[in-house]
């Protein structure tokens, strides 16, 4: 047992969740062929597929400009809608993904998904939404205490219910929050700091039921990040591997069984290009060779290991070749690395 996440990682592979696809039998069929898989989003194929407006759906006054590319919220409509809300609070199918915000939820759910060793889910952070999203004059709803207050507890109930649907699927089902903001918030600028941040992700994470986890493609604060009581940490490894390895927390998050997720393949094509299996390989070897230094088994390691992809990747001239490429050569990986390791 490892923790509230039930399972051992021993290289496992997994990914992000937002793909380039706009092909949904095909972005799911490469989800599948992974050790953990996950639903991926899929903001190419509709505007509700972005993460952002994805965890919106059923906020109090939530305004979706489909055709203007725009979301923010309506600080009027949010008050009036306030009551109506908190009536239906208890309601969980309030707080359940629609087919029209992820075309791709429902056909994951429909699958047999039993025999995995586990699957995942994902949501938007409440730092990174609440930093993002906007109210009518163009202000971070991050500021209104109120609204940022309801996004808090809103994201935790999506999240909770969305595990549960999951949880039906394999018991071994864990939901992480993306949160590509997080690195803002120690910006001098941001007016959001960190001390607050810290207390009310504290809360949101004690509200969660189940694994809790953290993935990240940016640069945080280690020190922070580190410091939450969460089960999983994604990161992207390829570029800040060095750098994550070399703190002492990182060393203690391992020695007490919590999981890092390795994002170690490159999916970009110029990174991509330059790779191979051994290349990679050496290169997260390396990272856990510091680790080893500071006294983690190198056994703790590979069993608190899974291993994906750096980062999402929308922007590739390719499209999706170089994602696929890199989801396959992370599986190459997984491979090589539990040969050499005599992981079964």
């Amino acid at each position: 047992m490892q923790g509230r996440l039930g399972f051992k990682g021993n290289l496992s592979t997994t990914a992000m969740g937002i793909m380039p696809h706009e092909d949904i039998d095909r972005a799911l069929g490469l989800a599948l062929a992974l050790d953990i898989p996950f639903w991926p989003q899929l903001p190419r194929l509709s505007f509700y597929e972005d993460m952002y407006v994805q965890a919106m759906e059923g906020f109090p006054g939530v305004i979706i400009d489909e055709e203007k590319g725009k979301i923010y919220i309506d600080t009027r409509r949010f008050l009036d809608g306030i009551p109506e809300y908190l009536e239906e609070e208890g309601d969980s199918d309030r707080f359940s993904l629609s087919e029209r915000y992820s075309l791709v939820y429902r056909h994951f759910l429909s699958a047999d998904l039993t025999d995995f060793k586990a699957i995942r889910g994902q949501i938007i952070s409440p730092v990174s939404l609440t930093l993002k999203i906007t109210d009518e004059n163009n202000m971070p709803i991050v500021y209104n205490d109120d609204i940022r207050s309801v996004a808090f507890s809103f994201i935790q109930t999506k999240l909770n219910r969305q595990y549960e649907e999951l949880t039906k699927k394999n018991k071994n089902a864990f939901v992480w929050i993306d949160d590509p903001g997080l690195e803002f918030i120690f910006n001098a600028m941001c007016g959001y700091d960190s001390i607050k941040a810290k207390k009310e992700l504290d809360i949101f994470f004690e509200g969660v039921r189940g694994p809790r986890g953290v993935h990240l493609c940016g640069r945080p604060d280690w020190d922070f990040l580190l410091s939450l009581d969460i089960d999983i940490i994604s990161f992207n490894t390829y570029a800040e591997g060095d750098v994550f390895v070399s703190y002492k927390k990182a060393v203690d998050f391992l020695r007490r069984g919590r999981m890092i997720s390795w994002g170690i393949v490159p999916t970009f094509f110029e990174d991509f290009s330059r790779e191979d299996v051994e290349s990679i390989a050496k290169r997260l070897v390396g990272h856990w060779k510091k680790l080893i230094d500071n006294g983690v088994e190198l056994e703790k390691i590979v069993e608190n290991s899974i291993l994906a992809p750096a980062t999402c990747n929308l922007i590739n001239p390719d499209k999706t070749l170089t994602v696929e490429k890199s989801f396959a050569l992370l599986r190459e990986v997984s491979v090589y690395l539990k040969s050499r390791y005599n992981i079964t």
